[in-house]
């Protein structure tokens, strides 16, 4: 599964793993992928440092990533206390209510909140950036598009690639401009932030817009005959990013989570705003369809809704509160209804491309068989 991107990256599989665990990421890169780990949730340097040195020391001298969340403009003097002074009290009340309604306890006195979406912040993303420029990352992308423009040339002075996440053509040129080194076409199926075109329509569309340009396609990919169509259409990779989240690597932290993802349909996801305040493929659950409620307040802009529910979703996670407990996940969801290492996903995706590849010669006379 070569191409002209994955030998340049020294990979055997132009399989790109997106994932917030390290024992995820450490396993893609292992299996011949290139494992990408997300770097949101990590609002102090040390903790990501951390785990980067686990990483290191876990990938056998292969090549990976890192995701981040960094706007292209900066706004200056704004810190997490001035955004917080933004939300209005009927949504504080709103949320206090849905919460009430299920029954869902406070946290024990003195336990803090989990992970806060704050990772949109300039600073906290430019800190994790201090952090990673210390290993030889390989690849930094960019969940929100382009980065500003002095970290891509920090990026490439360090012999970094940088990727891009567009989800339309209009994006992907754009990204281009702004001298991205690859742009990943995400599609509507895709978990997390996502627009509105379609994967089979989007890829070739952002191929034409930026060639040669690599392109990686993302976006309801789950399986090896999905990632022959993604190279067909002009792609030189895949990027997949919910197949992971049911993996025996992966550290989910709650087994009512797994199993509802275990058991979901491809229907069983909404874009929702109600997460962060952009439109974000999830799990639905009663907690999706009371922001999605015309009746109630409405989700805030990002960055307000993600402060706003923060603490909320921490004791939903916690107390593992079956009708509210969701994650971001892609309509993919209904093909992962076994719990597999992330070695026999690769197996089951290398095998799959074979037998891709195999039916397209088959059917154009070439088949060597």
């Amino acid at each position: 599964m070569e191409t002209e991107l994955s030998k340049r990256l020294g990979i055997e599989h132009a399989i790109f793993g997106f994932t917030p665990f390290p024992a995820v990421a450490a396993a893609i890169t292992r299996a011949g992928g290139f494992g990408v780990l997300g770097a949101v949730r990590y609002t102090e340097p040390e903790d990501l440092k951390r785990d980067l040195d686990w990483l290191q020391d876990h990938t056998d001298g292969k090549p990976y990533g890192l995701d981040v969340v960094m706007p292209a403009k900066k706004v200056e003097g704004v810190t997490e206390a001035d955004v917080e002074a933004m939300i209005p009290e009927g949504h504080r009340q709103f949320v206090r209510e849905t919460l009430a309604k299920h029954g869902v306890p406070d946290l024990p006195e003195g336990e803090a909140s989990g992970w806060r979406i704050t990772g949109w912040m300039e600073q906290i993303a430019r800190n994790q950036l201090d952090v990673a420029f210390d290993y030889p990352i390989k690849l930094l992308a960019n969940a929100l598009g382009s980065p500003p423009a002095d970290v891509v040339r920090r990026a490439h002075d360090q012999n970094v690639l940088v990727a891009a996440l567009a989800g339309s053509a209009k994006h992907a040129r754009r990204h281009a401009d702004g001298d991205i080194d690859i742009v990943v076409a995400q599609g509507y199926e895709a978990g997390g932030h996502t627009g509105e075109i379609a994967s089979m329509v989007l890829v070739p569309e952002v191929v034409e817009a930026v060639g040669p340009l690599p392109v990686l396609a993302a976006g309801g990919i789950g399986s090896g005959e999905q990632i022959a169509a993604g190279l067909a259409l002009g792609a030189q990779g895949a990027w997949l990013g919910s197949v992971w989240l049911t993996t025996t690597e992966a550290d989910v932290h709650s087994r009512a989570l797994t199993e509802k993802l275990l058991a979901a349909g491809s229907g069983d996801t909404v874009r929702s705003r109600a997460l962060t305040g952009k439109p974000a493929r999830q799990l639905r659950t009663e907690w999706t369809d009371a922001w999605d409620d015309p009746s109630g307040p409405g989700a805030l802009p990002m960055p307000l809704q993600g402060l706003l529910v923060a603490d909320a979703l921490s004791r939903i996670q916690k107390y593992e509160v079956g009708a509210l407990l969701g994650t971001p996940v892609g309509q993919i969801v209904g093909r992962m209804n076994s719990e597999r290492s992330v070695q026999q996903v690769f197996d089951e995706l290398t095998s799959g491309f074979e037998r891709a590849v195999d039916r397209i010669n088959r059917i154009a006379g070439r088949s060597q068989s």
